[in-house]
């Protein structure tokens, strides 16, 4: 292979490595196994062979899910210094415009991958003060 094709490569991810992160912050939200596999866009199957450290892979749309959850949790370490509030908040009610009223867990857990990415643009938007 010559040297233009491997820069064009994507870097191989690790999915088990990817899927533990996701998981693993998804847990500290204090999220169900049907809302981790919801925000993951993991089937039930899929979500098993995870947990239970079988051969599986993400898809790119499964590694970007990760990527959202993954940059919330740094948005929210770096608003809040109390551990509470950065493990809390996606469960807090929110009355902020788009959140109405609900938790940002509870949108999340739609699903809807366009849902996660509005939640994570609002909730990086408190870094800078635009909330």
């Amino acid at each position: 292979m010559n040297v233009a094709n491997k820069q064009n490569q994507a870097p191989k991810i690790n999915s088990a490595v990817a899927f533990k992160l996701g998981s693993n912050i998804l847990e500290k939200w204090q999220c169900s196994a049907s809302d981790k596999q919801a925000i993951l866009g993991l089937s039930k199957s899929s979500y098993y062979r995870f947990n239970h450290n079988e051969s599986a892979s993400l898809s790119k749309d499964q590694l970007e899910r990760i990527s959202y959850i993954a940059n919330i949790h740094q948005a929210l370490k770096m608003v809040f210094s109390n551990p509470d509030n950065v493990y809390g908040f996606m469960a807090m009610k929110n009355d902020n415009p788009y959140f109405n009223g609900h938790s940002p867990l509870s949108l999340i857990s739609s699903g809807n991958f366009g849902t996660l990415y509005e939640v994570f643009k609002r909730i990086d938007a408190m870094r800078n003060g635009q909330w």
